[in-house]
């Protein structure tokens, strides 16, 4: 979803580069040195306003977790947070996840999470849904071979695509939940804005973890 124009957004990220990267290949190979560490790295692809990754960077102080995102007002609310939240193993990028073989060295990252990401539902749209082979090609290539992607959703058709996109290339499914809210992982379940909208609708949540 396109969020209005903030004109605080990008002054906001501009004064803050300790927090948010707007040159994510001048990275690559070397996201552990910005981190000062050497804890494994997660993603998320489509951060939004960036409360899961904030949330899982809070509850898992031995990770580390990059949020990527295009919109540069999402960037600016996600950032805002981490400015109440300083939290040392979180970093946010204003960029497109489409380009993560230019950001990321092969096998220099442990996960991926692809959380309500835009279904694209039209047949011509179909090589921008992130589940699309393409996008799975640079997931296999920057995640190492024990790594795992995490992918959920509200959309039944892009969940049914992204079973058989991810089938189609070879993936293993280590689980699958048709309704994620119904179930007892709920309780370890971090959510997303719009994952916590939707549930309380009633709606179903489908998610699936995998690996190459």
């Amino acid at each position: 979803m396109r969020l209005r124009n903030r004109p605080w957004a990008k002054p906001l990220i501009e004064e803050n580069p300790q927090y948010v990267v707007t040159e994510p290949e001048k990275l690559r190979g070397k996201w552990q040195e910005r981190f000062g560490n050497e804890n494994p790295i997660f993603i998320e692809i489509g951060m939004g306003k960036g409360r899961f990754i904030i949330e899982m960077a809070k509850k898992h102080p031995e990770n580390n977790y990059i949020g990527l995102e295009i919109q540069t007002v999402a960037v600016g609310m996600a950032l805002k947070k981490q400015l109440e939240a300083k939290l040392p193993n979180l970093q946010l990028v204003s960029a497109n996840g489409a380009g993560l073989q230019e950001f990321f060295e092969e096998n220099e990252v442990q996960g991926v999470f692809l959380n309500f990401s835009d279904p694209w539902p039209k047949k011509r749209q179909e090589k921008r849904r992130l589940t699309y082979k393409t996008f799975l090609e640079q997931y296999k290539y920057v995640m190492k071979e024990d790594g795992h992607l995490e992918f959920k959703t509200d959309n039944r058709g892009l969940f049914e695509y992204s079973l058989a996109s991810m089938n189609n290339f070879g993936m293993i499914f280590d689980q699958v939940w048709l309704d994620l809210h119904d179930t007892p992982d709920v309780e370890d379940n971090v959510m997303t804005e719009y994952e916590e909208k939707f549930s309380k609708k009633g709606q179903p949540i489908f998610k699936l973890e995998a690996h190459f």
